[in-house]
C-alpha cells in the first residue's frame, strides 16, 4: 500500500441557498469589493489514506465523500489533488 494525501473540496449545490456565503459576499460589499458576485463557503478536507494507486485513492475517497463527507441531498464535492506523501 502507498499513503497518498488527497485534497477534496465540499461546496453547496448551485441554486441552493447559502447564507453564510451571502454573509461574506454582503460583508465584502460594504468593505468595497464590489466586484464580488457571489460567494459560496465550504469545506476543504486533507486526507492521509492508505491505496494500491491513485486510482484506488480516488475511488476511496469519492466514496467516503458520498456516504459521510458531503451531503448527497445540499452540497457538492470534488477531488482536487490527490498525491504520494
Amino acid at each position: 500500500m502507498i499513503r497518498y494525501r488527497v485534497a477534496v473540496h465540499v461546496v453547496p449545490r448551485r441554486g441552493l441557498l447559502d447564507p453564510q456565503g451571502k454573509a461574506v459576499a454582503d460583508a465584502l460589499h460594504t468593505l468595497g469589493f464590489g466586484g464580488v458576485a457571489a460567494v459560496h463557503v465550504g469545506r476543504h478536507l486533507v486526507l492521509e489514506i492508505d491505496a494500491p494507486d491513485e486510482s484506488g485513492a480516488r475511488e476511496q475517497t469519492s466514496r467516503m465523500c458520498e456516504k459521510l463527507l458531503a451531503n448527497p441531498v445540499t452540497e457538492d464535492f470534488e477531488i482536487a489533488t490527490v498525491s504520494r506523501t
